[in-house]
Parts: C-alpha cells; sequence; structure tokens
C-alpha cells in the first residue's frame, strides 16, 4: 500500500530564527503548518553570539514583538544581562540588548512552537521543491524529503541560513557543513541554483569558545547590566531577575604579531574562500590588516549561558588554523591559560539575489515560494526574525487570497530593510544600523507598538491579550497628554508657571519628575513615550511631513510588467536597472542605484499618461 502524501497549507524548511517566527504566525493563522528541520534539538540554535538585539537590531525585535511575532518574549524570558544602548545619545537611537542563556533559547522557542496545534515539527531533510510549470508560470506544490516522503502544500518558505552548499574553513582545512558538525543542504542547494534565479557565494564567520574555569577573570574589565533593565516585548512587565557580568579585554602587540606571521595560512587571504563577508563584523585578521595603525582591539568575554563554562570571545570571529587560534588566545592578558572548547572557523554558502523578491518576500518569478533570512543576504537573529515574521504573514495572505502585507520605510526597520534587499540586492551581508533609516526620530523602540501593533491586529496575529495592553498604553499616554497641556506647574518650580508640557521641553526637565504628581500607575514604556514625544514635538512635526511626500511617492504604482524601454529621456543603463528590479512603486524606483532624480520625474510623466489613456 502506497502513503498518500502529507497535507499541509505551509511548509518553512528551517528552524532557525526565520523560521521560527515564520511557522508560529502561519500556525497562529490559522494555517496547517509543517516546519522541516533537520535536527529537533537545535530549534532556534544560536549559531553564533546568544545575544539577541543592539544597535537597530533591538528596533527589529521590538517590531517582530509589536507584530505578534515571539522573539522579545523568549528573549525576556531567558536573558542573563540586559543592557540599553546608546543612552548618551537620543531616543532615536536607543537600543536593547540581551546576553541569554543559549539552551534555554532553544528550549523556550520550542516550547513555544509545540503549543500551537496548527503546527508540526518534522526532523528530515528537504532534497526537492516540487514545482508545477503551467506556460510560463511556475508555482510550488510541495517539497520531497530525502528519505521519500512527499509533503504537498500550497505555499513554501525557505529559511535555510548557512546550509545551502555550507562549506566551513579553519586555516588549511575545509568541510562541507551547514554550522560547525552540522549536514550542509546540498540537493536543495543545487536545486535553487538550477531554478534560473541569480545567485552568489557570501561568508560570515564566528571567534573561538573558551573554557570560563582556565580565564583569569580578575584581570579583565566587568561590565554589568542595568539596573532597570528594558524588556524586549510590549508584554513583559518588568525584568528583575538577577543579571551576570560580561568582560572587556583588549587585543596587544603580540596579538597583532601572532596575526601577521600567519597571515599567509588565513584561507581570507590565501584565496580558499570564495564568498564575501560581512563589512561591519570581520574577523580578526581582517582587523589588522585593514587597521594595520590601530595599536589594539575590543574584545568581549560572554557567558553562554548559566549553567555553562563555555565563553564566546566576541570580537575575535576568525579562521586561523586552531594553532594560531591557540596563540591568539594566549596573547592576551589573563587568557594565557585558557583552553579553547572549540575554535573559530568561518563558512560560505549560497545565497540568492534579493532582487529575484517582490517586498512580500515572494520569489518572483516562481508563485507561493518565499525566502527568508542568509538565503536573502542577510547577517543576524534579528534580521532573520524580522523576515521570517513577514514571509509568514504573506503566505498566508498569499492562501487566503488577500493582497500582501508590506511595511514600507516611514513604517518600521522591518519595512527599511527589506526594500533595501529587494531594490539594491546585498553584495555582502546585509547588518542593519539606524543610519540606514531616513526617519529615525519617529521610529524609536518605545513607539514599535502605535507603530505596527493595529496592523498586527488586523492581520491576526495579535491576539487579546496584547491588544488590550496596547489600548491600554494608548489611553494612559492621551489622558497623560491631556492633563500636562491643561495643566501648570508650581510656582516655586517656575514663578511663570508654564504649563507641563512646555516645562518639560527644557533640556534639564525629565519626566520622572512628574511621576510624584501623577494618580496612576504607568503601563510599561509610556514615560518613555511621553516624554520623547513632548521633548521632539517640532523635529517629530517636521519628520511627519517629510513621511507624508515620501508616502505619496510610495503611492504611485508601477503596473506589473511596465515597459521602460523607449521612453524617451531613459537611458538604456537607466532602463536596464529598472528591468531588473521591476520596482513596485515610483519611490522604490527611485530608490535603485544610479537612477537619477531626471529619470523619475520623466517615468512620473509616463506613468500619468498610462493612467489616463486607462480611464
Amino acid at each position: 500500500m502506497i502513503a498518500m502524501p502529507a497535507k499541509y497549507d505551509v511548509i518553512v524548511v528551517g528552524a532557525g530564527h526565520a523560521g521560527c517566527e515564520a511557522s508560529r504566525a502561519c500556525a497562529r493563522l490559522g494555517l496547517r503548518t509543517a516546519m522541516v528541520t533537520m535536527n529537533l534539538d537545535l530549534v532556534a540554535q544560536m549559531s553564533c553570539n546568544p545575544a539577541i538585539g543592539g544597535i537597530a537590531k533591538g528596533h527589529l525585535v521590538r517590531e517582530i514583538d509589536a507584530l505578534g511575532g515571539v522573539m522579545g518574549e523568549v528573549t525576556d524570558a531567558v536573558g542573563i544581562q540586559f543592557r540599553l544602548l546608546n543612552t548618551s545619545r537620543g531616543p532615536a537611537v536607543w537600543s536593547p540588548r540581551a546576553q541569554c542563556d543559549k539552551k534555554m533559547y532553544r528550549v523556550r522557542m520550542r516550547e513555544v512552537l509545540e503549543k500551537e496545534p496548527n503546527l508540526r515539527i518534522v526532523q528530515a531533510e528537504v532534497g526537492a521543491l516540487r514545482i508545477e510549470e503551467e506556460g510560463s508560470k511556475r508555482r510550488v506544490t510541495g517539497v520531497v524529503l530525502r528519505d521519500g516522503r512527499t509533503l504537498e502544500c500550497g505555499a513554501i518558505v525557505i529559511t535555510t541560513g548557512t546550509f545551502l552548499n555550507g562549506l566551513a574553513h579553519v586555516g588549511e582545512s575545509r568541510y562541507s557543513c551547514g554550522r560547525n558538525g552540522e549536514a550542509p543542504s546540498i540537493l536543495l542547494g543545487d536545486q535553487l541554483r538550477n531554478l534560473g534565479l541569480a545567485w552568489t557565494r557570501l561568508k560570515t564567520g564566528t571567534p573561538p569558545r573558551l573554557d570560563g574555569r582556565t580565564i583569569d577573570w580578575p584581570r579583565f574589565e566587568p561590565q554589568g547590566g542595568d539596573p532597570d533593565p528594558t524588556p524586549f516585548s510590549f508584554l513583559t512587565d518588568k525584568i528583575d531577575r538577577e543579571q551576570i557580568n560580561c568582560y572587556i579585554a583588549y587585543t596587544t602587540d603580540r596579538t597583532k604579531e601572532v596575526i601577521q606571521g600567519a597571515i599567509a595560512r588565513s584561507p581570507l587571504y590565501s584565496g580558499q574562500i570564495e564568498g564575501i563577508g560581512p563589512r561591519y563584523c570581520p574577523s580578526i585578521e581582517d582587523k589588522f590588516v585593514k587597521f594595520p595603525d590601530k595599536p589594539r582591539h575590543q574584545i568581549f568575554l560572554e557567558p553562554e549561558g548559566l549553567d555553562t563554562n563555555e565563553i564566546y570571545v566576541n570580537g575575535m570571529s576568525t579562521s586561523m588554523p586552531v594553532d594560531v587560534q591557540l596563540e591568539m588566545v594566549a596573547s592576551v592578558p589573563g587568557l594565557e591559560e585558557a583552553e579553547m572548547v572549540r575554535p573559530g572557523y568561518a563558512i560560505e554558502y549560497d545565497a540568492i539575489d534579493p532582487r529575484e523578491l517582490l517586498h512580500s518576500l515572494e520569489v518572483k518569478a516562481i508563485e507561493g515560494l518565499f525566502l527568508a533570512g542568509q538565503i536573502n543576504g542577510t547577517s543576524g537573529y534579528e534580521e532573520a526574525g524580522c523576515q521570517g515574521l513577514i514571509a509568514g504573514i504573506n503566505a498566508a495572505q498569499k492562501l487566503g487570497g488577500r493582497d500582501a502585507v508590506v511595511i514600507n520605510r516611514t513604517a518600521g526597520y522591518t519595512g527599511i530593510l527589506i526594500d533595501d534587499l529587494v531594490t539594491k540586492g546585498a553584495d555582502e551581508p546585509y547588518r542593519m544600523f539606524t543610519s540606514r533609516a531616513e526617519f529615525r526620530l519617529h521610529l524609536r523602540i518605545d513607539n514599535a507598538d502605535e507603530r505596527l501593533t493595529p496592523l498586527g491586529r488586523e492581520i491576526g496575529l495579535v491576539k487579546d491579550d496584547r491588544w488590550a495592553r496596547f489600548e491600554a498604553k494608548v489611553a494612559q499616554k492621551k489622558r497623560l497628554m491631556e492633563w500636562m497641556a491643561a495643566n501648570r506647574v508650581p510656582k516655586e518650580w517656575d514663578t511663570e508657571r508654564p504649563t507641563y508640557d512646555v516645562w518639560l521641553r527644557r533640556p534639564e526637565a525629565k519626566f520622572e519628575g512628574l511621576a510624584p504628581l501623577i494618580a496612576e500607575d504607568l503601563v510599561g514604556g509610556v514615560a518613555m513615550t511621553v516624554e520623547t514625544e513632548v521633548k521632539y514635538a517640532g523635529y517629530i512635526a517636521q519628520q511627519e511631513r517629510q513621511i507624508s511626500r515620501l508616502r505619496d511617492a510610495e503611492g504611485r504604482r508601477i503596473p506589473g510588467g511596465f515597459q521602460f524601454r523607449g521612453i524617451p529621456g531613459l537611458s538604456r543603463e537607466i532602463c536596464d536597472k529598472l528591468e531588473r528590479v521591476q520596482p513596485e512603486t515610483l519611490g522604490q524606483a527611485g530608490r535603485i542605484p544610479g537612477v537619477t532624480p531626471a529619470a523619475i520625474a520623466v517615468l512620473d510623466v509616463y506613468l500619468s499618461l498610462a493612467a489616463r489613456s486607462l480611464r
């Protein structure tokens, strides 16, 4: 008797941070979902540093949470050190970061996923996608597992991370793997290479891990967490458990000597690695080569959990031979006797050119196929997580016959990340920074819920408990704003007695000074929002006017299949660029590198003429 294929609505390939968000979103939206992973025990594995957040990355996690995703909740539950970064600057760039317990993050995430009744987690390797062709159109119909089973579906989200034809490098040694010690995805990688999609090879790496019992800790500068930690999730009231220390260290002249003496053995400089690495997270050998005049480089010793001695050496990512890595580590004062638990390594892997995608993260040429995470040329758990969430949402939208959900650049860093990818591509692993945002003051961590939770509610991901909290915060904010505008400060504060909102605009004034006068307990985050919006009211109003103009450009749709060639004023080069990206709006067309403002003006005229001819 032949077994019938298992049928699902959505199949998610991969169980990293993108896969977890995509799977949970689809399941919560009522779709029968299968998440296929090669190892059930490594769901949500933090293969690099077990930390979530950081500059701009913390914004992404807040946005994932505001939309109804899960990364923020899990981080709050298993974080072992919390810090709010960039507090010496304005609130536009404040960003939370948490060192997590690596094992507990994995355990907690799997617990969350297994509570979803519509989600099944399948341990298997996807050997091939099933793709049906109808004339010039292609659409996915399922996957074939390496063990011979077939799973049918209406949509697929691929979140394979570094596994596609993965190749690890440690000095002169190289071997196929997905992550160090895990099998790569060769069959699926080869099929994707042959689908006619543009692809490239990228590279990332990790540092050595050390045994904490062999480190001379008193010789390092401790770095503690914040006394009042900032949560990632809007559902978290407070984080009040004890936190651990991380430690700051520095390389030495001896470190430099070791690296320079062995640079010819580095896969980066011997020509052994073909993939392009991340510019903003370079290996330690890359730092010494590119910045030869810098006397030393900072590194951080960060525990990987509460019940392990394993220490992550942040800032010492390397693919040097093991003997060189041992010398490098020993060259740092306090690590002379440190024992290496596992060496650092570099891994190169296949990635699809993200210009092959729509803003929904669906592949333009293959209906129902969505890509998310490092396969799209990004780096980082947070960048992967937000893509996974959007891909999962849009897989559900697709199967429900609804319009794609597209977050534009004015609504979130998530929208900026996706727009950058599908418009400009990724010549190197993409990392989110606050500098990529045109309207940073509008895209703060404290108002991510105001920007995105109503959308999450409309989609169906934001459930009643989160919505009730959101409504309570918005109502309290409104009451506070009205009270501040209607009441005046006491004479002993200021003889002219301005209203509280006018008083709060002064540089030295702080909202906490008003706390004793407020008769209600403040909802989490509302104080930060009120203070920021009062102090920066003029700048925020200016940004809102600029946002309105940008939205006008985004509202000018470019019809699918629009013919750019033959339009007077558009050069062949610009037509090539427009045809490569196939922009969905006039605003996106203007962000394509090399497309000039003059060309956009010409295109605007022709779009208007085309629209009139259809009336």
